[in-house]
């Protein structure tokens, strides 16, 4: 009975100590390899993180998400999302192949605050940086 209870009692361990580590690795930005990118973590894009990783300026309540990309038929920028800590989308923004510059600005709400700017490229996947 002993060995039953120290065996559940080191699985119980382990698995605490498992979220713990997996909680302060997602608040760190550490996100799977190949899904989303990060101007730190460009994968197979590297070198391409300085147009794809999306820019933030924040000024009182308003945000400006750029991304310093080209925007042509055959490869721009799709999209643009600003997202809370919970997940909350604060607001986001398509655009279209002939738009002059993949630019939104969001107006925040008293109490919102942003987390992390997204920019999606129709050839480079999907972009994050933390706020």
């Amino acid at each position: 009975m002993k060995d039953r209870r120290d065996f559940l009692k080191a699985s119980l361990a382990a698995a605490a100590g498992l979220a713990v580590v997996r909680v302060a690795t997602a608040r760190a930005g550490d996100f799977p390899p190949g899904l989303i990118y990060t101007a730190a973590v460009p994968g197979r894009w590297a070198g391409k993180e300085g147009f794809h990783a999306p820019k933030v300026k924040i000024e009182g309540n308003l945000v400006t998400v750029t991304t310093d990309h080209p925007m042509s038929a055959p490869h721009y920028i799709v999209r643009h999302t600003l997202v809370a800590a919970d997940g909350t989308v604060l607001g986001d923004k398509t655009f279209k192949p002939t738009d002059e510059k993949p630019i939104s600005v969001y107006e925040l709400a008293a109490g919102q605050k942003p987390r992390y700017a997204t920019s999606f490229c129709n050839q480079h996947d999907f972009w994050v940086t933390e706020i």
